[in-house]
């Protein structure tokens, strides 16, 4: 039964991550058909990511009065009537209110889950889990290629609705196996303590982590949502063909995921983010330099690799950094500074290239990675003060 369970919730993350890279892929074609600057983008992903902190902010309240599946289940129906009314959308500002819904479905599924997992299950399970996260965001792209050679953008996000729509199915149909769990989880929550965020706030190492969170999630949505227009305005690539190269990108986080899943009982965890971060430098070079578009796509690979397994792995570790008793609220402020750097990185990316064009991109995912890997060994000087950093774990 547990097993099922899992495997359920695996699926579940699918669709957590199938509407994610579809504005990235489809943007290129949106904004030319409808006459509207490149820079709009960033109105709706900051409100998806907006509307996806709040949400991740009540998620605990809401969980405890609803229970997971139901919100789960519910909470994956309002992404899957998101992305019906996208495909349907013919202006602009019938995708505002749009994406409102998507970003407050978004977050309760990502709080909900990762906070299951990181209670109950193994560190293999954590990087299996965003692994299928990879699936979800890998799959989007991919779908939004088929569709603007043939169908259009429109047909790309009804193609994803289908997809959702499955996945709302078979959530509602595994209800019953959530009762035994949720049960369980009700009883280990009387067990916690809660900290509000100013108390969480004064804690450095607290601090810290969340600047790990918000510019590993930036690194991973500037490339998402950016990542198809750099390679269409500045390398020539041809719309479809950007779309594609964005499915390249996600398939390196999945299989940097996927990899650091099948080496977490050989490899300790602090150990294999310290090799996705290795694994991030030579990308951000490539990046860097006036190479290729062919390049430029083997970096975007590089960067979902090493990047994709620091986020699940950071998540795995919280009741290691912390202890247990605090771990869901640190767990929750992480998941909301997390997507505060999604929210964040896109418009920041959209500002910045406005005032320098496109070919500032790649500094930016530069300066992103060293405050990155500055922020990740300040913590970890201050967990080995403390005397709670463990290497072998």
């Amino acid at each position: 039964m547990a097993t099922i369970l899992v495997v359920v919730i695996y699926i579940a993350f699918i669709g957590l991550g199938v509407p994610d890279s579809l504005i990235g892929s489809a943007w290129p074609a949106i904004h030319s058909e409808m006459n509207i600057p490149v820079e709009a983008v960033s109105v709706l992903t900051f409100l998806v990511s907006g509307c996806t902190v709040l949400s991740s902010i009540f998620s605990a309240k809401i969980l405890n009065k609803l229970g997971t599946a139901k919100v789960t289940a519910f909470s994956t129906a309002m992404t899957a009537l998101s992305l019906l009314g996208f495909s349907v959308s013919k202006s602009f500002w019938f995708m505002i209110p749009l994406a409102i819904v998507l970003g407050l479905g978004a977050g309760a599924i990502d709080s909900g889950l990762n906070n299951y997992v990181a209670l109950h299950c193994k560190a293999s399970h954590m990087n299996f889990l965003h692994c299928f996260y990879g699936v979800g965001v890998s799959l989007s792209p991919y779908l939004m290629s088929r569709a603007l050679s043939d169908i259009g953008w429109r047909g790309g996000y009804r193609y994803a609705f289908y997809v959702q729509l499955a996945i709302t199915i078979l959530l509602l149909v595994s209800m019953p196996l959530w009762k035994k769990a949720t049960s369980t989880e009700e009883a280990e929550e009387e067990k916690v303590v809660s900290l509000t965020l100013l108390q969480m706030a004064k804690k450095p190492e607290v601090r810290q982590v969340w600047l790990i969170m918000f510019v590993t999630n930036a690194i991973e949505y500037a490339c998402g949502v950016w990542g198809s227009t750099y390679l269409v305005e500045e390398k020539g690539f041809e719309v479809r063909y950007g779309a594609l190269a964005l499915t390249i990108y996600y398939v390196g986080m999945s299989i940097g995921r996927f990899l650091s899943g099948l080496l977490a009982s050989k490899i300790s965890t602090w150990r294999r983010i310290g090799i996705g971060t290795v694994i991030l430098a030579p990308a951000v070079l490539i990046m860097l330099l006036p190479l290729s578009g062919s390049a430029a796509v083997v970096a975007l690979f590089l960067i979902g690799l090493g990047n994709g397994s620091i986020y699940p792995n950071m998540i795995h570790l919280t009741p290691h950094n912390f202890g247990k008793e605090v771990s869901q609220s640190i767990m929750g402020s992480q998941i909301a500074f997390a997507y505060i750097g999604v929210m964040l990185a896109p418009p920041m990316v959209s500002l910045i290239s406005g005032l320098f064009g496109i070919k500032i991109y790649p500094v930016l995912l530069a300066v992103f990675y060293v405050v990155m890997v500055v922020a990740l060994k300040c913590f970890i000087s201050k967990l080995k003060k403390q005397d709670r950093y463990d290497a072998k774990v």
